[in-house]
């Protein structure tokens, strides 16, 4: 196995740690979010969800990465104690990891074609029909899908093959940096836009009576869901940057720049988005089709906005790449410490297996699009991004936090001392009873709201068989986490 690599700078570590965490999340998801919940007065929620309980869980990450100096993979094998199963988390990890790229590479793809389309002005003169028409003919061509989701896969493997400081930190610095250089000149040019004043005022004016409209419990419930969904935590995809980081600094204060990066991200999206939604005459609740099919409208209106709408897509291009990379670089790491590979034979196996395995999701919405796997109208992307939206990443953070507070995991003690090594910011000690019980207890919260929004439409009994399912899984962590092994390793 090759010797382990780490980061060649500070800056480094916080702008790939960032760009994992910095995906479609922030850029797509984030501004509709906020449409549908009221504007500002959702971003302050979300800013204190951030707080109490994204950055705990991101903390504990970070700590087992770089206390063990290990992926998820081995990370558990060399803090549990004997005779305990926690490392067989390991494998949940890995799945993970593998399942969230079987279609986010895709939808990668689908950054890149637009930005391709953009450029080349092939929806410049179109009408909103012609618009919403190119992107379900898109959808339906498995060639073309397949092609820019092969590109994709390429280039993020590409850069990481060159190594962790040769490629993976020097490359997602200059595409990080260039992402908030690009995100700055969309953010002034949309504050230039005629009627702006009405999007900002939604955007950055809290309107409480908004909240009391649609219900204080389902704004406060979806500003945490999207805190947490947000810093892509869970599955090791941050924890294995906590394994290339020295002991110089603190990891609370390190926690706390990524968060920060990627609030700063979530928010300019939405200044670029919503003032241009208000200009336009457009909802900002339009949900993911907002993207392919209502913006590309709003460029069509704008002054040069066949050149605004090809630095848009590359800024998403460079979003979702960097959240690739640094899933990929996981995998890498994963399989390296698993199979005993070299980096070169590592990626060479991967490309060609990530590559197969995001074909269904592709195959999904045409070839395969009688398959309906979560009910009907879902494809198999949905279900997916369902096994780790709403099952591996709340419940391995919830096996991340209880980890480092249990006596039979790795324990307060050691998480602590490993979190507060090093110059900066220090763990209070006193929060301890909150990490123990408050943090698990909005987890189970989330997970279990998750499953009751996804299938609360169809009939009753189906809504009840998959909560039992919920159930069922999290009885079976919390036993994981109680159990021993009979014989010692």
């Amino acid at each position: 196995m090759e010797k382990r690599e780490k980061f060649g700078t500070r800056l480094g570590f916080i702008l790939v740690s960032a760009g994992c965490a910095v995906g479609l999340g922030n850029v797509w998801k984030f501004p509709y979010i906020c449409g549908q919940n009221g504007g500002a007065a959702f971003i302050g929620l979300y800013l204190i969800c951030l707080a109490v309980l994204g950055l705990p869980i991101l903390i504990c990450e970070f700590s087992v990465g770089r206390a063990s100096g290990h992926s998820v993979a081995r990370a558990f094998h060399d803090l549990e104690p004997k005779n305990t199963n926690w490392h067989r988390f390991g494998w949940f990890g890995i799945i993970g990891n593998y399942l969230l790229m079987m279609f986010y590479t895709m939808v990668a793809g689908w950054m890149l074609n637009y930005a391709v389309r953009m450029l080349f002005g092939k929806l410049s003169g179109l009408d909103s029909d012609q618009i919403a028409g190119a992107f379900t003919n898109m959808l339906g061509s498995p060639l073309e899908m397949g092609i820019y989701m092969v590109i994709a896969v390429m280039l993020a493997f590409g850069i990481c093959s060159l190594g962790l400081q040769n490629g993976v930190e020097r490359i997602t610095k200059i595409m990080m940096l260039l992402l908030i250089c690009l995100m700055v000149i969309l953010a002034v040019h949309s504050l230039m836009l005629p009627n702006m004043q009405e999007g900002l005022k939604f955007y950055l004016v809290p309107d409480f009576d908004k909240i009391a409209d649609i219900g204080f419990g389902n704004v406060l419930f979806a500003a945490m869901t999207h805190a947490f969904f947000t810093l892509s935590v869970g599955m090791g995809s941050m924890e294995i940057f906590g394994s290339y980081l020295d002991k110089s600094r603190s990891l609370t204060g390190e926690a706390l720049n990524v968060v920060a990066l990627d609030t700063f991200v979530a928010l300019m999206a939405g200044i670029i988005i919503i003032p241009a939604c208000f200009a336009y005459g457009v909802e900002p609740d339009a949900g993911p089709q907002l993207l392919f099919i209502t913006l590309p409208n709003v460029f069509n209106h704008m002054a040069g906005g066949r050149v605004w709408g090809t630095a848009f897509f590359i800024f998403m291009s460079f979003a979702a790449l960097s959240t690739v990379i640094a899933v990929f670089e996981n995998i890498l790491s994963m399989t390296m410490e698993v199979f005993g590979w070299n980096r070169k034979r590592a990626v060479s196996r991967n490309i060609v297996g990530v590559i197969v395995l995001s074909l269904p999701a592709v195959l999904g919405y045409n070839v395969l699009s009688g398959v309906q796997p979560i009910g009907v109208g879902s494809t198999i992307m949905d279900l997916e991004d369902f096994l780790v939206s709403y099952n591996i990443l709340p419940l391995g953070s919830l096996l991340f936090v209880l980890f480092c507070t249990k006596k039979n995991g790795w324990g307060w003690e050691n998480f602590l001392k490993e979190a507060n090594t090093g110059t900066g910011i220090r763990y209070p000690a006193f929060i301890k009873p909150y990490i123990r019980f408050g943090v698990p207890l909005l987890i189970v919260i989330i997970y279990l709201k998750g499953y009751y929004d996804m299938f609360s439409p169809y009939e009753t009994k189906t809504l009840v068989f998959w909560m039992c399912i919920a159930a069922a899984f999290l009885v079976l962590i919390f036993s994981f986490s109680t159990s021993k092994r009979k014989k010692t390793r």
